[in-house]
């Protein structure tokens, strides 16, 4: 029986995105100099609405202007920017409007094919108007007809941009400020995902039409020695291979090679568009079936249902002269070539953990 007094496991905490720091960091540094009053707390509204109250760790005045910092808070969403501390310096310029500079920590764009242009700060546009908005605002209630500079910092910015898709992206010199919904829901991995889509369009707008999407390290390396592909063409899709077949049903290339482990593709052949555990399983009787397709007996097919892995699996089939690498590789494709478009060219390579190419369908150009 169910004991219904059990401690129940508490849900997950969602956070605020560095677009919702950024919005209160200006605001609390413009209202000081607008008012004279420093706050250690301040209220934004989020696009949705919502209102919510962010803790201050400073807000003072500087030599030309005032500034403020908080700590960005992501919940229990594993971000790289938890923890980091995010401050703006604002500044009164005599144009009405709000223009925006990149400070320590934040990147330049250097490429074309984002939403922003080349050498623009990477505030992206959401977090831009979020933070035009309450500054026009607040100058409304001031009566002011001036307007302000608005310079964001991300303290260890340049250090924690290494660990994103940034310089990728050509996005230089640190992180980008980030937020469509003012809020980080807890493995959402939203932010994840918007740097596939943006590698995807950097690739094409730079005119590399043959991109290979990767699940991690190792598929990369494999895909420079097939292809010898420059790093703008090679998309660091982690789990997330349906955040790169969606995506390429609004910006089509000419040729796509998937990369991953043959675990994650055998995935990928069972129609699942997450790869990780937390969403997808190995099917091992479906790849016990798949094997028979190929040739596997009857006493083979059952020790691959019985297997410990997906590797050992593949392994009893290789030794057995069964090609299951290539029969999961071919049933890959087909689910991937039912999701993008029809003109684009499809090929899915399956490594081992070294990075030996173990499965592959779709032909080589």
């Amino acid at each position: 029986m169910r004991d219904e007094t059990a401690e129940q496991p508490a849900p997950l905490r969602s956070g605020l995105t560095t677009g919702s720091c950024a919005t209160a960091t200006s605001l609390a540094a413009a209202r000081l100099l607008l008012s004279g009053v420093s706050s250690d707390a301040v209220e934004i509204i989020l696009p949705k609405g919502k209102q919510v109250q962010m803790r201050l760790e400073f807000c003072r005045t500087t030599e030309d202007g005032a500034e403020a910092g908080t700590i960005k808070d992501a919940g229990d969403d594993p971000d790289v920017t938890h923890g980091a501390l995010l401050y703006s310096r604002v500044r009164l310029i005599g144009e009405p409007g709000v223009s925006f500079k990149a400070g320590r920590g934040v990147g330049t764009v250097t490429r074309p094919g984002l939403v922003l242009g080349v050498g623009e700060p990477a505030i992206n546009p959401v977090p831009r108007k979020m933070i035009t908005d309450h500054l026009t605002r607040l100058a409304d209630e001031f009566g002011y007809g001036g307007g302000f500079e608005v310079t964001v910092n991300v303290e260890g910015g340049e250090e924690l941009a290494l660990k994103t898709m940034n310089p990728r992206l050509g996005i230089l010199g640190g992180l980008s400020i980030l937020g469509t919904s003012g809020i980080v829901r807890p493995f959402s991995c939203a932010a994840y995902i918007a740097s596939i889509h943006q590698g995807i369009d950097v690739a094409r707008t730079n005119g590399y039409l043959h991109i290979a999407a990767c699940t991690g390290n190792a598929s990369e390396d494999t895909m420079r020695r097939v292809y010898n592909l420059p790093e703008i063409a090679l998309i660091e899709m982690g789990d997330f291979v349906g955040a790169v077949l969606k995506h390429l049903r609004k910006v089509p290339v000419e040729k796509l090679s998937l990369c991953g482990g043959f675990g994650k593709i055998s995935k990928l052949a069972a129609g699942h568009m997450d790869l990780h555990s937390r969403h997808s399983s190995i099917d091992l009787p479906q790849l016990a079936e798949w094997a028979a397709a190929v040739g596997a007996d009857a006493a083979l097919q059952q020790s691959i249902r019985e297997a410990n892995t997906s590797q050992q699996a593949l392994a009893m089939a290789s030794a057995a002269g069964i090609a299951l690498g290539d029969e999961v590789c071919r049933h890959a494709l087909d689910f991937a070539r039912s999701v993008v478009p029809a003109q684009v060219q499809v090929e899915v390579f399956a490594i081992d953990r070294q990075g030996g190419i173990v499965g592959h369908a779709g032909a080589f150009q």
